[in-house]
């Protein structure tokens, strides 16, 4: 029978502490949760604004589906694109300073539609090596040839870019990488795409909302403009709904409108949810609060936990990943948190590379600093 296998396949990953398994929210995503009968302290998810509960945002999912219903009925292309949609799409590209934008149903796709769309055979793509799966999934599926530098290697990138002859460049990037919190280099890798005449791919996933002048992300974190920037974010993370956007010159976003197959081919998101962002977007812009109780919080963890034996990575973001080093080690800990009511995620390979598993701690600007201060013990005593 063909399951045996699959039965080897899935005991040998619980041996080597690699098994996933998933738990049932019984509550409204926030700081405090109920999962599976329990109550926790949660620092494991990404709304990082703290607005995945917010009642200006249920208030506005409820008026979206009083007014265009429950779902979208087809395809964007089709006759699913609403006027919630398109008033969106005007606000996001306003908001991060480009020309036009377009939205997908996630994130993923969003990086699939782009990549595929914009190069093929003939081209080359030049990836970070911590990038997203997303965009390795992309990168492969475009079917151009593919170069990876070294984690935030400049000098390496440069050097691939001179080799290149012909065909399109197109260099893709995480902003903020999401298991390491740190940031790309993107006046850098902006200069060299400049130079080598390439596109620059931005996923801003972890950075929108969070960073720059009222949360418009990574590009205003680092004052850049260029028509070469293909800018992407997502809309279920610091945004608290759901959904992505991809924002870039008209010509950029007309073309991924003809040829980008996971907008062209998916059944539209609910035009409620974009009723919905709406709200959430005003609320990023107008509250400069939360980012800066965000910065506070960040400053709060790293000084508790400087003296932990395990390796807290630089990081400036609401993403602070406690390096543990082997699969069980980092398992082991974040049950020991679970034991005091504290939900903290332990991440493994492939996601991350082998002998550095690590907890990731994500931080909201719904927690207090009583909350941190409670995780701060917790860890001092399993370290113990």
């Amino acid at each position: 029978m063909p399951f045996t296998q699959l039965h080897k396949e899935l005991d040998d990953r619980a041996a080597l502490g690699l098994l996933r398994r998933r738990r049932v929210l019984e509550s409204a995503q926030g700081v405090h949760i109920n999962v599976e009968g329990r109550r926790y302290l949660s620092f494991c998810s990404n709304d990082y604004l703290g607005l995945a509960n917010h009642p200006q945002l249920i208030a506005a999912l409820q008026q979206g589906a009083q007014q265009y219903g429950v779902g979208s009925g087809a395809s964007h292309l089709v006759s699913g694109h609403f006027a919630a949609h398109h008033e969106l799409e005007q606000a996001l590209a306003a908001f991060v300073g480009k020309p036009a934008a377009l939205t997908f149903s996630t994130g993923y796709l969003a990086n699939l539609g782009v990549v595929q769309a914009l190069v093929g055979r003939g081209d080359t793509v030049f990836a970070d090596k911590l990038n997203h799966a997303s965009l390795n999934e992309a990168m492969l599926l475009s079917r151009a040839e593919v170069k990876r530098y070294r984690h935030n290697d400049v000098a390496q990138l440069a050097q691939q870019l001179q080799e290149v002859k012909s065909g399109r460049k197109l260099v893709i990037t995480d902003a903020v990488f999401s298991m390491d919190g740190d940031l790309a280099p993107l006046p850098q890798l902006l200069a060299l795409c400049e130079q080598h005449d390439a596109w620059l791919l931005v996923d801003d996933a972890h950075g929108f909302g969070v960073l720059g002048e009222q949360g418009r992300g990574a590009l205003s974190y680092f004052n850049l403009a260029s028509p070469r920037i293909i800018y992407m974010a997502t809309l279920g993370k610091a945004a608290g709904v759901s959904g992505a956007f991809v924002a870039a010159e008209e010509v950029v976003i007309q073309t991924l409108l003809q040829n980008a197959r996971s907008y062209i081919y998916t059944t539209a998101s609910p035009p409620a949810l974009s009723v919905a962002l709406m709200a959430s977007l005003s609320l990023i812009r107008a509250e400069d609060w939360r980012r800066e109780h965000l910065l506070r919080l960040i400053a709060q963890l790293r000084a508790g936990l400087s003296d932990l034996p395990w390796t807290l990575l630089e990081s400036a973001t609401p993403i602070q990943p406690l390096q543990v080093g082997e699969n069980e080690a980092a398992l082991a800990l974040s049950e020991g948190l679970r034991a005091r009511g504290i939900w903290v995620p332990a991440i493994r390979p492939p996601t991350v590379p082998q002998g550095t598993a690590r907890l990731r701690i994500s931080l909201s600007a719904a927690h207090s600093e009583q909350d941190v201060a409670q995780l701060i013990e917790a860890l001092h005593e399993l370290a113990c």
